[in-house]
């Protein structure tokens, strides 16, 4: 039998605000499901060692192409410098 499968039978309790109480409530009727469900799905979830690589590929990936369009923009901007230097010289 799998874990999710097994008889929920234990009881846990836990003091909060009621702040948080009206939140976890509410997160629990916009999906449909307890607030039992709620915590025990959310407390569950982990993070795979793929998710993580494939975000730092795509930080590396967006750094690498902002240094290029900061490059890209600096020497778009000495070009427009220099053909304005240029045409007010010709006046």
């Amino acid at each position: 039998m799998k874990q999710a499968e097994a008889a929920k039978t234990e009881r846990i309790t836990i003091l909060s605000t009621p702040q948080f109480k009206e939140f976890l409530q509410k997160e629990a009727k916009d999906a449909g499901i307890s607030v039992s469900q709620l915590v025990r799905q959310r407390c569950e979830m982990k993070s795979s060692n793929e998710d993580e690589e494939i975000l730092s590929a795509l930080i590396a990936e967006v750094q690498e192409s902002t240094k290029k369009a900061q490059v890209s923009l600096e020497q778009g901007l000495a070009e427009a410098t220099a053909t304005l230097a240029e045409l007010r010289g010709q006046k």
